[in-house]
């Protein structure tokens, strides 16, 4: 269907993957009030359900299936360090933003990316509550729903500006004199990128402690729509290290990344003092 003539062989079979697993996730989901899936608690007291578990080994089987010499790294599996010498690696988030999952609203979603030589080569964001699914491929742009999509054209942030951001971290980024309008909290850190890519919102923000499976596949879709996901160096992120962990985090249209950069890097020495 999309993107399958243009090189990415694999794209279709991961969207088909993404939206099985989305159905299966659905029959869990109970909108508007407490999900039917048990409920348990990780180390640290972060929710999972049996739910998380299901897609998990679902993709799991079915992605692995498709590139056998890909490694593997998910938030539900426990992790392998024979993933490290992989030069593709399937990062997989089998429900980013648990807790909307659990509690009935739709800001969930199902983040699947392939990755090669660290970088993001093809991504799926399933939303299967809300009904969105964006997809890109590396150089062949990003898609919501199979129509283009591009990041906000918003020349300056100023306070019209809608952003996403943690709480704790929009209250330190207005105390640096950084005004905006603050968008309601979207679960999924992946939906949340993937938001700005679509133009939706203008930059968005992740507070430090991100996970690879969180981020990789918003990465290349906001890449490819005209935006940069980075940490507060600026760089490129890499994936598939042996810490999956990242630091706070910018996704911003490129014409306007470096200033939203900078008033994260002073949001950020406000915290550290």
């Amino acid at each position: 269907m999309i993107l399958a003539a243009c090189g990415h062989d694999l794209i279709d079979p991961i969207l088909s993957a993404a939206r099985e697993a989305g159905e299966l996730a659905l029959g869990f989901f109970r909108a508007g009030t407490k999900t039917s899936a048990e409920v348990s608690h990780k180390d640290g007291g972060s929710p999972v359900t049996e739910a998380d578990f299901l897609v998990d080994r679902f993709l799991k089987k079915r992605l692995r299936a498709l590139a056998p010499e890909a490694g593997w790294l998910s938030e539900e599996s426990e992790d392998s360090p024979s993933r490290l010498s992989k030069e593709l690696v399937f990062i997989v988030d089998p429900i980013d933003g648990t807790r909307a999952f659990m509690t009935g609203r739709a800001g969930w979603s199902i983040a699947i990316a392939l990755v090669k030589k660290g970088r993001p080569l093809v991504a799926v964001i399933h939303a299967p509550a809300s009904g969105e699914t964006y997809i890109a491929a590396e150089g062949e742009g990003a898609r919501l729903n199979g129509q283009v999509i591009k990041v906000s054209k918003l020349a300056s942030i100023d306070a019209k500006a809608r952003v996403a951001a943690p709480v704790v971290l929009a209250k330190r980024l207005a105390q640096v004199g950084f005004h905006f309008d603050l968008q309601p909290k979207i679960s999924s850190l992946a939906l949340r990128f993937a938001c700005v890519a679509a133009g939706v919102i203008d930059v968005g923000f992740a507070s430090q402690n991100a996970h690879d499976w969180d981020i990789a596949a918003a990465d290349l879709i906001l890449h490819e729509a005209g935006g940069r996901l980075a940490s507060l160096d600026g760089r490129p992120i890499r994936y598939n290290r042996g810490d999956t962990r990242h630091g706070l985090l910018i996704a911003a249209p490129l014409q306007v990344f470096a200033q939203a950069n900078a008033a994260a890097n002073l949001a950020n020495n406000i915290a550290a003092g």
